[in-house]
């Protein structure tokens, strides 16, 4: 999987761990939206600071309960439509 935090943003205080938690390759923005399935992650300012991109369902699944296991909720969870070009969006809530 790979991950790029976007220019700008601010990451949020927990973005440690989502490091620590999950295996990502650092990358551009352009490759990390470039891959199948997409997670953003929102900081406090309720701004997309992070990108995951994942090739396999089977990754995605993976990253996906790993950041409930963070406690963050996916915003997108009740819906098979994707938002600001995210598959699921993670938050603190």
């Amino acid at each position: 999987m790979k991950t790029t935090l976007l220019e700008g943003k601010k990451p949020a205080k927990f973005d440690k761990h989502i490091i620590g938690n999950l295996l990502l390759n650092q990358s551009t923005p352009d490759e990390v939206r470039q891959e199948k399935l997409i997670i953003g992650v929102r900081n406090e300012d309720g701004e997309i600071y992070r990108l995951i991109g994942a090739t396999k369902h089977n990754s995605f699944m993976n990253a996906i309960e790993e950041l409930f296991d963070l406690g963050l909720t996916d915003e997108l969870q009740d819906t098979d439509a994707t938002q600001d070009g995210c598959d699921a969006i993670f938050s603190e809530q």
